[in-house]
């Protein structure tokens, strides 16, 4: 009984270690990601070898190198290490040409072999934006592109209008093993579009950071102008400046004054620079509607201002006078009459109301002196008709 199981102790020794030399004699591999024209290191490992040469094997299956004996004459793959229980080759200068399957043999009989993935990430190229148009006029379409190409896999665009995201439409194509992305972005233009930065924004997996590519837009339109005034209640004496604030691509120019529907009157006092009309010295015979104007390729526009100069005691009303001359009725003065005749009315009610009441005491005096002794109705009649020579010594006064 002893004997037998000494047997099979010596027989499970045997076969564990058998098998611990079958299972060390298995080459050890990674798969291996890099960047087109990076450096891929492909190492392959034995735990136990018994003087056995490893070997590297490309995707074609041409040897690279066999144990420390390179192969293949390709200056770009290098050896690094070449031991009994490694073999670790260089590939300088990756391109996409060199992914595919790796395979590392281990020659003992049977041959052993692993295999190993070496995965190229294609660079996308900078963005390129086309469909500028510089200028754009107000109302077109526009059609923005962003084009990039040579990323493996696909890159991603994003597009934004100056720091909002905003959708575009995508298009990808192969071209050999890396794809070539476009991304659309089409809009009708404005005049708020003026100014605006698009931006083109690439994405891949092989990028530390987007690239990216801006394009600021111009858009031409037609003018709009308005006037500016320095004083809310111009008064005699004062010095007084409009100016004329006009938006428009290109800008309006020359901005040109005029006084009720003429020139301007006073040229010594009235001074005009630019876009602006100063009057050095206001005083009443300044009253009137002035109006300036300009223009450029696209249109021509015009504002006018209503100026009346208040006497110099003037204290002022509480709004702008002219900016109401301008945009409706003086609602201040309007509130002061509605309420001096409120007033007015008001007093004539109470004077009407004591007279009617005065008057109203007199009669019912009459009816009262002769009706108060009568046994009826006629009689009463009689009695204050009677009574009219004496009326006004029996007048009862209310007050």
């Amino acid at each position: 009984m002893i004997v037998k199981q000494y047997l099979m102790f010596i027989l499970y020794s045997l076969c564990a270690s058998v098998f611990k030399g079958i299972l060390g004699q298995i080459p050890i591999t990674q798969n291996v990601t890099v960047v087109e024209g990076a450096i891929a290191n492909m190492t392959c490992r034995v735990d136990y070898n018994d003087n056995t040469s490893l070997q590297w094997s490309n995707p074609a299956q041409q040897t690279l190198f066999f144990g420390d004996k390179k192969a293949l004459r390709d200056h770009r793959i290098e050896l690094v290490r070449a031991s009994s229980q490694e073999l670790t080759i260089r590939i300088n200068d990756v391109s996409l040409s060199d992914e595919g399957l790796y395979t590392c043999s281990l020659f003992t009989m049977p041959v052993r072999t692993t295999k190993a993935f070496l995965t190229v990430l294609g660079v996308p190229g900078r963005p390129e934006i086309t469909g500028f148009t510089k200028p754009a006029m107000e109302g077109d379409v526009v059609t923005l592109t962003c084009t990039t190409s040579g990323s493996k896999p696909a890159a991603t665009i994003r597009w934004f209008r100056n720091d909002k995201e905003v959708q575009g439409t995508k298009e990808v194509n192969a071209t050999g093993k890396s794809f070539t992305v476009r991304s659309s972005l089409q809009f009708q233009v404005d005049k708020r579009d003026d100014g605006v930065a698009y931006t083109c924004s690439v994405e891949h997996v092989s990028l530390s950071k987007p690239y990216m590519t801006t394009e600021v837009l111009e858009v031409h339109y037609a003018p709009h102008l308005e006037i500016a005034h320095s004083l809310i209640i111009p008064q005699e004496g004062q010095y007084f400046k409009l100016e004329c604030v006009s938006i428009g691509n290109p800008i309006p120019e020359p901005v040109e004054w005029s006084k009720d529907g003429g020139e301007l009157p006073d040229i010594e006092r009235m001074i005009v620079e630019g876009r602006e009309l100063t009057i050095t010295m206001l005083n009443k015979t300044d009253n009137g509607t002035y109006r300036c104007e300009a223009s450029n390729h696209l249109g021509s526009s015009s504002a006018e201002y209503i100026l009346f100069v208040y006497a110099k005691d003037f204290p002022g009303p509480t709004t702008d006078p002219n900016a109401l001359g301008q945009h409706g009725p003086d609602h201040a003065l309007i509130g002061g009459v509605v309420a001096v005749v409120v007033f007015i009315t008001l007093c004539l009610i109470i004077v009407l109301g004591r007279y009617l009441a005065r008057h109203k005491g007199t009669y019912l005096t009459h009816e009262a002196k002769g009706a108060e002794d009568a046994p009826d109705a006629d009689t009463a009649i009689i009695n204050a008709e009677g009574n009219h020579v004496h009326a006004e010594e029996k007048k009862e006064y209310f007050i």
